[in-house]
């Protein structure tokens, strides 16, 4: 026969070997023996943490000829039928792949038939969530009312994305995650019955790994012993097929950061790279292990919440008074923006850098909590005497230059005019990007009384920002500057003086006399 892998070889078959879920069990329990069993079940969890498990012991124990305090005997022909996937009362539905209104009609028909054996039909449909809107409203009625041999129980890891309408006419079971302990237990379990050698720190580490999921776990666990085969599964075992980093790399790396020692720094980032570490987990257990380190800095009784060994939580409580909590947030929101960027990123290794080297140097950064670090920085080496005063006598400087005193400027002529409106749109590129947006281009131009020139505006609010000093002054310096001669600017709108648009400059007249093409273009 093949090989079966773990998770589907040790899945539970009774009540009694589902881990983490009491709360779920005992419920579906003590309605089995009460005889109180719904018509429709919603689970809903996180993955691997026994939603279909369940399920099925569930379809099992409702249908078997003689249960044992609420769970199936597992010997009866209906349990065995059952568990062989061979019972035509159990019918397992995939949404994902399913998720149309055909495929709900078709259940909706096969409804109205009772089962062949046993007490109930049971309908398992996973990944409910995925069912498209018609085959949600296809769903209703028969979920409302079905009849009385009928049990639906829906899975699912996002309830959010089910209609309400469909969540009220279900009993809700939230699955928790399963905790590192239960899942360390369970493999130990598993391992004494294969008979295979296995560290229990390498256990813990899975356990931890699986992030509340024992399928996950089962998973990780047979992947390990794969390539370790007939060996004895160390924790550094674990760490190099994983991936992985051990924590004592993290403290050293911390440490080095905390000393703001970058070729250091660097050194131990070349060393993870070289050993063909994935950069994205590194990121991910770096965060985590900055948070077990706020965890014991922020209080004594929060250390049951770290799943640490004790040799590790000595490490973390000698860290934990290296580093203020400020410089600590400081830390795990810079790791958590580049969790979030190196995800997609082609240049991992460089990200990485750029962000020890940001925890190294809070100079680079102007947040709040960078300032407050380096403030921090400035004290420590004010006690240490690290920081010299400055002397009390100032060196003699050398005289500065008196600065040379401004020609007074030369006012333009009409022939200077001609020239600015000429070279109107090099003046005006040279110009910020407000004067840029509303001038370039512009052809509307008139001589004032003063000898200046007066630019026509159509409306009353170009006129008036333009007009304004800061703006004005602007550009009479870059016409003064492209041409060397004064230019007095100013402003009118067609709407204030009615005249203006008759008294224009006639563009085709200048050109005539200066001889040359005058085109005024926009961008």
């Amino acid at each position: 026969m093949s090989y079966v892998a773990l998770y589907r070889k040790f899945r539970p078959a009774e009540f009694s070997e589902v881990k983490g879920q009491e709360h779920i069990v005992t419920t579906l329990q003590n309605q089995i023996k009460a005889n109180r069993i719904g018509h429709a079940y919603l689970f809903c969890g996180t993955r691997g943490t026994g939603k279909t498990s369940i399920a099925k012991i569930f379809a099992k124990a409702v249908n078997c000829e003689s249960p044992v305090d609420g769970s199936p005997c597992g010997e009866c022909p209906t349990c065995k039928s059952i568990a062989a996937g061979t019972s035509m009362n159990v019918i397992e539905i995939d949404a994902a792949s399913n998720n149309g209104v055909d495929n709900i009609r078709e259940i909706r028909e096969n409804v109205a038939y009772s089962p062949t054996e046993g007490k109930y039909k049971v309908y398992i449909i996973d990944e409910v969530h995925m069912l498209s809107i018609g085959a949600f409203n296809a769903l209703l009625k028969t979920l409302e009312e079905p009849p009385e041999y009928v049990i639906f129980i829906l899975a699912t890891t996002e309830a959010h994305k089910i209609p309400i309408t469909i969540l009220s006419r279900c009993q809700r079971y939230d699955f928790k995650r399963i905790t590192a302990e239960t899942i360390t237990a369970r493999l130990r379990e598993l391992m004494d019955k294969e008979q295979v050698e296995v560290e229990d720190k390498a256990l813990r580490y899975i356990a931890k790994a699986a992030d509340g999921s024992m399928r996950d776990a089962l998973s990780l666990l047979d992947q390990c012993i794969a390539f370790y085969l007939g060996k004895k599964l160390t924790y550094d075992n674990v760490l190099e097929v994983l991936g992985a980093l051990d924590t004592d790399v993290y403290s050293s790396l911390l440490r080095k950061i905390i000393k703001m020692d970058i070729p250091a720094v660097m050194g131990d980032v070349e060393a993870i790279v070289m050993q063909g570490r994935e950069l994205s987990q590194f990121v991910t257990e770096f965060i985590q292990y900055l948070r077990n380190l706020l965890f014991v800095q922020s209080a004594d009784h929060l250390e049951d919440f770290l799943e640490v060994s004790s040799e590790n939580l000595v490490q973390l409580k000698e860290e934990a008074k290296m580093i203020d909590s400020e410089a600590l947030m400081r830390y795990i929101r810079v790791f958590s923006e580049l969790s979030g960027q190196i995800k997609y990123s082609t240049q991992k290794r460089v990200l990485v850098e750029v962000a020890l080297i940001k925890l190294c140097k809070p100079q680079m950064e102007k947040s709040y909590d960078s300032i407050l670090e380096r403030l921090s920085s400035l004290e420590s080496q004010l006690e240490n005497g690290v920081i010299t005063a400055a002397p009390t006598t100032a060196p003699m400087q050398e005289a500065k230059p008196e600065p040379e005193k401004e020609q007074p400027r030369v006012k333009a002529c009409s022939d200077d005019i001609r020239r600015v409106i000429h070279e109107w749109n090099q003046i005006i590129r040279e110009s910020s990007p407000v004067i840029k947006s509303y001038l370039l281009g512009h052809k509307d131009f008139r001589q004032d009384g003063n000898g200046g020139l007066q630019i026509v505006m159509r409306e009353n609010l170009a006129a008036d920002l333009l007009g304004s000093d800061d703006l004005r002054k602007e550009l009479e310096t870059t016409i003064y500057h492209k041409i060397g001669k004064e230019v007095s600017i100013s402003y009118v709108s067609v709407e204030q003086d009615k005249s203006a648009a008759a008294n224009l400059i006639d563009v085709d007249y200048i050109q005539s006399v200066i001889h040359a093409d005058i085109q005024i273009e926009e961008d």
